[in-house]
């Protein structure tokens, strides 16, 4: 187990002047929050390596998780990417500049459109994930592969409970 960090000492505060409280929480979302940042971070760096951002890898990962070469309406970017359709309009005007996707008209209905990456951006993204998961691996080094799949269970809990109870 590693020593105490930055969370048990707010914990610790905590407890001092509020004893009556249980910070079990705090000190869970805190750690969760605090990884997340760290993370977050680190992946954006890995991918400014590819002169794109994480909000740039999110919707090209999701283009080529989606397979094929149908591609995906922006619709259905922006409500996988849970994004405003303003959000995703700057987006795919940045990538598309780039040369990483294109929209064309839907064969299927030429009043809507479809984003299908380019031969380079399907290069990228299969570069910048292959990059981004070493990264993440690098990261959970200082763990053992049990201890990795025991958080990846919990964490697993934690999500269900959190969606199950969030919006009450």
């Amino acid at each position: 187990m590693a020593d105490r960090d930055g969370v048990d000492e707010i914990v610790g505060q905590w407890a001092r002047e509020r004893p009556d409280l249980d910070t079990t929480a705090m000190a869970v979302f805190g750690r969760v929050y605090r990884t997340a940042r760290l993370v977050g971070d680190a992946q954006e760096r890995c991918y400014a390596r590819f002169g794109i951002t994480r909000a740039d890898f999110d919707v090209l990962a999701t283009l080529r998780r989606a397979g094929g070469s149908e591609g995906l309406s922006p619709g259905r970017l922006t409500g996988a990417l849970m994004l405003s359709s303003g959000g995703m309009t700057s987006r795919l005007d940045r990538l598309e500049r780039a040369g990483h996707l294109v929209r064309a008209a839907d064969p299927a209905d030429r009043r809507a459109l479809i984003v299908r990456l380019t031969d380079s951006g399907r290069a990228l993204v299969d570069e910048a994930v292959t990059a981004g998961l070493a990264e993440q691996q690098r990261l959970l080094a200082g763990m053992s592969p049990a201890a990795v799949r025991r958080l990846d269970d919990l964490l697993r809990d934690l999500l269900a409970s959190v969606e199950e109870h969030a919006g009450d």
